[in-house]
């Protein structure tokens, strides 16, 4: 008892998972399976309700922001400025916890951007300004100006363009159908069918033109029947409602009685009574010709030199952005056989069809292909560095398993704090791999040593312990360093925090979940696989049998590499008793071989260092090449190490010169020469000797945001600020036939003004065009490149 008082509460905690392995594997087994039900990735399991964490490309790094949306017809942006951007503004900042408000004002509307404190909840702030303009005083604007709330939604919010075309059944352009037919069937069908999608906050149209009464006066016609031409305004406005009055009993039944007055038709319009002369009513169509025409537009939308009509999918603040483009997709798919068809001229049957030209998934299921990848080439590189050291294929499969367990307990810390998978903050986790397996490392070698010192009467299990415990404060101790050097970053504000928090919050969960397996699950583990606790043959058999069976499933439905390891596994464990002691000896160094040789070729495969060009065998003679290179040189830096370090120590001056002259040549190139001895005279800078190297150290550029290969292009060159619509609209069109020209280009679509939204307020001579390039190799979903059997 005063042996086990003595005992730390780390030595505590690392007995009691030894002793009690059941639970400790029940808790795990839990706790990995919320960690399947959150992950991000889009896995089907049957029978498994899934929760994922939100997935996005990138982190929105906006600033907590609101839009105040105000339309006012007609009206020059000085106007609109004036009555309407001006007194709404003033009104608008007695908003509490409000850091800044930025209005702007063009031609027909008025936006105001409402810039909040980040920690302000984002509906709580939607909610005060309601009720601002819901009390604002009578007068304080135009009574024909009502401002509105924008989208619930961030601006970087817009996750799927589309556009409608005419398609046949196989799926060919066709055409035959008017811009405004579109527009008409975007605005009133499609527009309405997406927006009903979970997670989407508006779907706003762009291009095609809105049909609309048009009423062209006739001044003279006007004189000569004494009408004004508020008189027409007014008779048009009041003609166009429904008119409800009392009831009326008939025979003791009640009929309502109602004016019925909705505009429906032009000769509606034009039988609308303006005025009446001596009982003769002068009716819309005696002063005024009424057509129906395109109503004034500030955008438009070209794809490869035509114009067409589309629409911007925009997801809802704190939605999963992957979650939102599928349930858009399946609503796609749902009213596809509904859309409008016609049968053209030639015979052709055409149907509108929805044609998606961005769509943020393929990013997104690129990002999570790039931890997949890392992930697994991470196993592999552990499996062979570990085989080629310690020659112990029970020990590389240990510490590997620990990589798959820490990132589905950090799933489940992203899902709790609510932070999004996203490129930086899965980089978080790629980047803490390595020190994900250093844990694993520490522990399962001395481990490994401890049992080869070991007599054969000594107890597995305190061996294992006291190995455990040997390293646990030293292993908790460098993570503890590495966690709390963090700290700085969870103190970032605004961009810069919203950029590298997520990293920061990834690389933590993992460190800490990391330690937490090694020191916890990994001995119980190790005396499960190491100590050969198991004697009973039939338990053996047994256990060979579901291992054998667990690899042919694994092969089928997952990964056949992963499957083909396991599979051999438990067939060698089912035949070890019929082989001779001779080859159960070497058993164990031909398996290690084995695994070494398999796991190149399965690198081989995914690298493909020499490229897809080059046979299977050459690349795989490279990476072998290269891993026994690498491999070598570990090992001869090992068996040297100690000489090396008693010529360090002996010679200490001599060895550190080397470092400062890297220390220095390092901060040469991070800063620059010329910022760092700046401070020569002039006649001194303008020497050769200084001036060269001013060329050779520049010092290192800096970027706020990583460049991305998303396999696109978006090209923003703007017109003269008064070109018309006309002019802006045929310089769009030149343009995206010029790009469309370039071989390598798959697709150009250009948008010119703005879309019906409040996030886009783009002026008449902003053009923004999004070229998407052709795939270098036919790719899936996750960006991977696909193979086919020639």
């Amino acid at each position: 008892m005063e042996k086990k008082n003595r005992l730390s509460l780390l030595d505590r905690i690392i007995k009691v998972c030894l002793e009690n392995k059941l639970i400790v594997f029940l808790i795990l087994a839990g706790l990995l399976v919320w960690g399947v039900m959150v992950a991000p990735f889009d896995w089907k399991i049957p029978g498994l309700r899934r929760d994922p964490v939100s997935v996005d490309a990138i982190p929105d790094i906006g600033e907590n922001q609101q839009i105040v949306f105000t339309r006012w017809m007609g009206r020059s942006p000085q106007d609109v400025e004036d009555q309407v951007g001006y007194p709404l503004t003033v009104a608008l900042l007695g908003i509490p916890e409000v850091k800044t408000i930025r209005s702007y004002s063009m031609f027909g509307f008025s936006t105001i951007y409402i810039i909040f404190k980040e920690k302000v909840d984002f509906y709580w702030s939607r909610s005060r300004i309601l009720e601002k303009i819901n009390a604002l005083p009578p007068g304080t604007l135009p009574s024909d100006a009502r401002p509105s709330l924008g989208p619930d939604a961030t601006a970087l919010g817009q996750i799927f363009w589309y556009t409608l075309e005419g398609m046949d059944d196989e799926g060919n352009p066709t055409g035959g159908w008017d811009l405004d037919e579109l527009r008409t069937i975007q605005d009133w069908y499609v527009r309405y069918a997406l927006q009903s999608a979970d997670g989407v906050a508006e779907v706003a149209s762009v291009g095609g033109y809105v049909k609309e009464y048009q009423i062209d006066v006739d001044p003279a016609a006007l004189r000569q029947h004494g009408v004004d031409l508020t008189d027409v305004l007014n008779a048009v406005r009041m003609s166009n409602a429904d008119v409800g009055a009392r009831t009326v009993e008939v025979n003791r039944v009640e009929y309502v009685v109602r004016g019925l007055g909705f505009i429906k038709n032009l000769e509606d319009v034009e039988y609308t009574v303006v005025k009446m002369r001596d009982n003769v009513p002068i009716y819309v169509k005696d002063v005024a010709h009424v057509s129906l025409g395109p109503a004034l537009r500030r955008g438009a939308l070209d794809k490869e030199g035509a114009e067409t009509v589309g629409g911007v999918v925009v997801v809802r603040y704190g939605e999963n952005p992957l979650a939102a483009i599928q349930n858009v997709k399946e609503k796609i798919a749902e009213i596809s056989p509904g859309l409008p068809k016609k049968t053209l001229d030639d015979g052709t049957e055409s149907q509108v069809t929805i044609i998606p030209f961005y769509d943020r998934t393929g990013l997104i299921y690129e990002t999570l292909g790039t931890l997949n990848n890392a992930l697994r080439d991470e196993i592999l590189i552990t499996i062979i560095v570990i085989l080629v050291m310690v020659m112990h294929l029970s020990t590389s499969v240990l510490i590997s398993s620990l990589l798959p367990m820490t990132i589905l307990l950090v799933f489940i810390g992203m899902k709790v704090l609510g932070v999004d998978a996203n490129i930086v903050a899965l980089s978080g986790i790629a980047i803490a791999i390595g020190t994900i397996v250093d844990m694993g490392i520490v522990v399962s070698e001395n481990i490994l040593k401890h049992l080869a010192e070991a007599g054969e009467e000594e107890n597995r299990r305190e061996v294992i312990f006291r190995a455990t415990s040997e390293v646990g404060s030293a292993v908790l101790t460098a993570v503890a360093t590495t966690i709390v050097s963090f700290l700085p970053v969870f103190a970032m504000q605004a961009a810069e925090g919203k950029l590298f928090k997520p990293l920061a919050y990834t690389k933590t969960f993992a460190l800490t979940a990391s330690v937490v397996l090694a020191l916890t699950i990994l001995p119980p583990l190790a005396h499960l696989l190491l100590s050969r606790s198991v004697q009973s043959e039939r338990l053996k058999t047994g256990m060979n049998t579901v291992l054998a069976a667990l690899g042919l499933i694994f092969m089928i439905f997952i990964k056949w590499w992963f499957g083909l390891v396991i599979l051999l596994f438990g067939v060698f464990g089912l035949i070890r008793i019929r082989l001779g002691e001779r080859i159960i000896r070497h058993a164990p160094r031909i398996i290690n071989w084995f695994m070494i040789i398999l796991v190149a070729a399965i690198l081989s495969s995914t690298w493909v260092p020499l490229g897809y060009g080059r046979s299977g065998i050459l690349n795989f003679i490279f990476v072998a090449i290269i891993i026994a290179t690498v491999m070598g040189i570990l090992v001869l830096f090992t068996r040297a190490y100690p000489r090396m370090l008693r010529y360090a120590l002996d010679h200490k001056w001599r060895v550190m010169a080397g470092p400062i002259i890297l220390v220095l040549l390092g901060i040469n190139i991070w800063i620059g020469f010329d910022d760092i001895f700046g401070f020569f005279p002039g006649f001194v800078k303008r020497t050769r000797p200084y001036q060269a190297m001013q060329h050779v150290f520049p010092g290192l550029g800096k970027e706020f945001m990583p460049p991305l290969d998303e396999g696109s292009y978006l090209y923003m060159p703007t017109t003269m600020p008064h070109a018309g619509m006309e002019e802006a609209t045929d310089v769009l069109r030149k343009l995206d036939m010029a790009l469309y020209s370039v071989p390598e280009v798959e697709l150009v679509v250009g948008k010119l003004g703005r879309a019906e939204s409040p996030l886009d307020p783009a002026p008449i001579s902003m053009i923004e065009t999004v070229v998407n390039y052709k795939p270098e190799y036919i790719v899936n979903r996750n960006g991977r490149r696909m193979k086919f059997r020639m």
